[in-house]
């Protein structure tokens, strides 16, 4: 969905921006940002994931789509980033949170994040990065970099995007049954994802996959 090249000398099109976030006093400040930015312009606001892909669905054609993490009841960003870089064509996703825990920074790229900002950014942080993520390139956070590579060093267990989703769900105190319903599989599926948790963190319990997660900072306490 990025915008078309243009010849030497002609008018730049704006870059076109899809804010989602659950806050609508957050959305007005991310928009009337953005709507200050050079060569940026707004097209869009969404609560959730899900509404953002109603709005890619009805015909919104942003260019990069700025994206929070936790979004309440809603569809989170990282499963909203995940399908959205799988349609045809995709926008590009920055996420722009308050969240840097290595699990959300990994679940997030895991998903095809192009970009991870911390929403204490600078206005001309954001709009580099909204230009960049355009370009296709990845912008990532001083703080986030730093904690990637610093994961990287440390040898911390991998756990892929849903295993790190059920990990959390655990700690909020959720049973099998009622994972499996929140994310729309198995009861079977939920009981292999814990199987290779358990294995991947070397517990052999709930309780110590939790503490775990939370000593290695998969995951936030609740």
């Amino acid at each position: 969905m990025s915008g078309p090249a243009h010849p030497e000398g002609a008018v730049r099109e704006p870059v076109r921006v899809l804010i989602v976030d659950d806050h609508p006093v957050v959305r007005r400040g991310l928009r009337a940002m953005v709507d200050e930015l050079p060569d940026v312009e707004a097209v869009g606001e969404a609560g959730d994931g899900a509404e953002a892909l109603r709005l890619l669905d009805a015909g919104t054609r942003p260019d990069v789509v700025l994206m929070d993490l936790q979004m309440g009841a809603g569809m989170h960003g990282v499963e909203a980033t995940r399908r959205i870089t799988a349609l045809p064509d995709p926008p590009a996703v920055l996420i722009l949170t308050t969240y840097s825990t290595d699990a959300d920074i990994l679940a997030a790229v895991e998903a095809g994040a192009t970009g991870y900002l911390l929403k204490d950014a600078p206005p001309e942080d954001v709009a580099a990065a909204v230009q960049a993520s355009a370009r296709g390139e990845t912008v990532l956070a001083p703080p986030v970099a730093a904690r990637l590579l610093g994961r990287v060093r440390s040898g911390r267990p991998a756990l892929s995007p849903r295993e790190t989703e059920i990990l959390g769900l655990l700690a909020e105190g959720l049973a099998n049954k009622q994972i499996s319903r929140r994310l729309f599989i198995s009861e079977a599926t939920v009981k292999t994802h814990l199987v290779h948790i358990y294995g991947k963190l070397g517990v052999d319990s709930r309780t110590a996959a939790i503490a775990a997660g939370l000593a290695g900072g998969l995951i936030r306490p609740v």
